[in-house]
């Protein structure tokens, strides 16, 4: 399939570039990039000690599981600090990072056997770990979202998936990282259904406190819905009128709130309602978005396109040129 500056063909191109990384915006991860490349266990818990929240621990540690060959160091660290869930977690992130590359993000069938099989293989692997820390520390937003995402892998169905949101719920309620990956396993394509999709994103949007990331689910339910249509249908479904104060109401509540602090998950929240704003015309709605930003946000819809940067680009200066009261 084709993509291009200005739209898209057909599925999303998985290949486009990576672009910048979160450190660049977030200097105070960069001790954790260095402690990474370093193999340093020690530095690595002192930086996920000063952390303030569950959600920023979950960010982090995604990070950390797109860092080849960690799984060295946090193997070792696992086995000296056997009583510290902390190792053991980052280390059954890092398995499932591990096996969702080799899976690749190409639709099911387009994935050989050899591959699923590995696949499955290292999201049992992370399994086993998990299992363990849950049941020492039943409390973990760490660990429950982690197997959030291997109930996905695992095909283990919507139900157990939404069994262990709910146990991490119970403790932590409107985990935002939690949620993004609840939200993946209610979409059709792992067996959900778009109604089921747009209701939770609504739901976790209408019931957090002002001033959370959760709106931002809605945005996101919003775009996905969006690729998988094509022709006519992909071309004005973001221009609807009523997905429109959809997201206006959501922005409104999340990262627009005069209560919202913007941390980690901030960048992100910002591109994915820049480009939902953005792909349907409301280049006024898309501008407070994006004057949060200076790049496409890395893992993020806008891997939809070929050349994130230039569609950045061309979206950015339509939601100032609306500003400035210019026809686009």
């Amino acid at each position: 399939m084709t993509t291009t500056a200005g739209g898209i063909s057909g599925a999303p191109d998985r290949s486009a570039p990576s672009r910048s990384h979160p450190s660049d915006t977030h200097p105070d991860l960069v001790p954790l990039r260095e402690a990474a490349a370093r193999g340093d266990w020690p530095a690595t818990a002192a930086f996920f000690a000063r952390l303030d929240t569950e959600e920023e621990r979950s960010f982090a540690s995604g990070l950390l599981a797109e860092v080849d060959g960690v799984e060295g160091y946090l193997e070792a660290a696992s086995a000296d600090h056997p009583g510290d869930p902390l190792p053991r977690t980052l280390l059954a992130e890092r398995y499932v990072h591990i096996g969702w590359a080799i899976r690749s993000r190409a639709m099911a069938e387009h994935v050989s056997r050899e591959q699923f099989t590995s696949f499955h293989s290292w999201l049992r692997r992370a399994e086993q770990v998990l299992i363990e820390v849950c049941a020492e520390h039943p409390a973990s937003a760490h660990a429950w979202t982690v197997r959030v995402t291997t109930a996905r892998g695992l095909e283990l169905g919507a139900a157990e998936a939404r069994r262990r949101y709910d146990r991490l719920s119970a403790h932590h309620p409107h985990h935002y990282p939690a949620q993004t990956q609840l939200l993946q396993n209610v979409y059709p394509k792992w067996g959900g259904s778009w109604e089921a999709a747009h209701g939770f994103a609504r739901e976790c949007a209408t019931e957090a406190p002002d001033g959370s990331h959760a709106g931002a689910l809605v945005a996101t339910a919003h775009v996905e819905h969006w690729a998988e249509l094509e022709g006519a249908r992909r071309a004005t479904y973001l221009r609807d009128v009523a997905i429109r104060d959809d997201l206006r109401f959501a922005a409104r509540v999340s990262v627009l709130h005069p209560a919202y602090r913007p941390r980690f998950h901030g960048t992100g929240a910002h591109g994915v309602f820049a480009l939902a704003f953005a792909l349907g015309g409301h280049h006024a709605d898309a501008l407070p978005h994006f004057r949060e930003l200076d790049a496409p946000p890395p893992d993020s819809p806008w891997h939809y396109f070929s050349d994130p940067p230039a569609v950045f680009a061309k979206y950015r200066h339509a939601a100032l040129s609306a500003a400035r009261g210019e026809s686009r």
